[in-house]
């Protein structure tokens, strides 16, 4: 696949995003492939750790390809979203649980999507030009790919902040905030991954200083002003500080959609401070399983990605005018389609 590079070197099995002009974003196909490889690896001893990168200096994977689902979606075919969410899950969850470490190396922008390939990993590699983020609520879908397990383990409300704002993380808040291990510099990514390939032992990662956070340093702001349950108590608070941080975070918020975003935060309430992988994937997939034909994610695209005038009409006016029904409705059980994690290889 000319958008992927899979192949083995020396003691690791190497996974390189191929794909600049899109931002390395990823397809179904580039999933489906990056699955295949993991499944195949997992037992052969010739591999003793995979490493997962890009090319580019602009991006490890700014997320999910979705201009064939906004396609499929208005055509009224939701069972491709269905099974392009499905897989993309199996596989985050794959690497979260993978027996053999994986390390990742997120240059540049890793959005959605990229979190949920770079961000499961047991080491997990920023550089100074790194920018993390889960963008969703923006496009009117939940933060996913296991976004909200990490949205969860974060500290204090660090999630709900990040979750609602869809915030940019440079290097120094990704490690404070759990969606990152290591700091190395950028110009010593070759050095580091030959090292890797030869040795096959993770422990080649160097131990340098993390840079330092300001979500660190707001911390407390960001405990106090997004500890309400719900969107309107979180609203209320921002409105009733008149800081500029506030004001400017306000603004963050108020451009989401107001039924994904309190789907997330009833997402995060449900899965508590510790969450597993299976659990968070299961709970997102209730959302996504039902976005294509029953919340803002085509809008969101449509006015994100297809017509680009960042003008998205979504169905509330606020956070405050989501109705507790219409939360639990999007993350209601699915009954026999409920997320599961075997693929059809491994139930054969």
């Amino acid at each position: 696949m000319s958008d992927l590079n899979i192949r083995r070197e020396g003691r690791a099995g190497r996974i390189t995003l191929d794909r600049g002009h899109a931002l390395n974003a990823l397809s179904y196909e580039m999933c489906l492939a990056i699955d295949a490889a993991l499944r195949a690896w997992a037992n052969d001893d010739a591999v003793a750790l995979v490493v997962i990168d890009a090319t580019g200096d602009k991006a490890f994977c700014a997320g999910g390809d979705l201009a064939e689902m906004y396609a499929t979606g208005r055509a009224g075919d939701h069972g491709y979203g269905r099974r392009f969410w499905a897989d993309e899950y199996r596989m985050n969850a794959r690497i979260a649980e993978y027996a053999k470490p994986v390390v990742t190396l997120m240059q540049g922008f890793t959005l959605g999507g990229g979190v949920g390939l770079g961000c499961h990993a047991s080491h997990r590699v920023v550089c100074e030009t790194s920018r993390i983020a889960m963008p969703e609520c923006a496009v009117g879908i939940v933060p996913d790919v296991g976004g909200s397990r990490l949205l969860a383990r974060a500290p204090g409300r660090a999630g709900a902040y990040l979750g609602l704002t869809g915030a940019r993380m440079g290097p120094g808040c990704a490690i404070w905030a759990g969606f990152a291990d290591s700091f190395v510099p950028r110009a010593d990514w070759p050095g580091l991954v030959a090292r890797l390939v030869a040795t096959g032992d993770f422990s080649a990662i160097p131990a340098h200083p993390a840079p330092d956070s300001p979500m660190a340093a707001q911390a407390g702001w960001i405990d106090r002003v997004f500890k309400g349950r719900d969107g309107a108590a979180i609203l209320s608070a921002l409105r009733a500080d008149t800081s500029d941080v506030a004001r400017d975070v306000l603004g963050l918020v108020l451009r989401g959609a107001p039924l994904a975003q309190a789907c997330a935060l009833e997402i995060l309430h449900r899965l508590g401070p510790a969450p597993d992988i299976r659990a968070a994937l299961a709970m997102e997939y209730r959302f996504t399983y039902r976005a294509t034909a029953r919340s803002d994610f085509l809008e969101g695209i449509r006015a994100a990605i297809i017509d680009k005038d960042r003008a998205p009409r979504w169905r509330h006016a606020g956070l405050a005018e989501v109705c507790a029904a219409e939360v639990e409705a999007m993350l209601a059980p699915l009954g026999a389609a409920e997320m599961t994690f075997e693929t059809e290889g491994e139930r054969l």
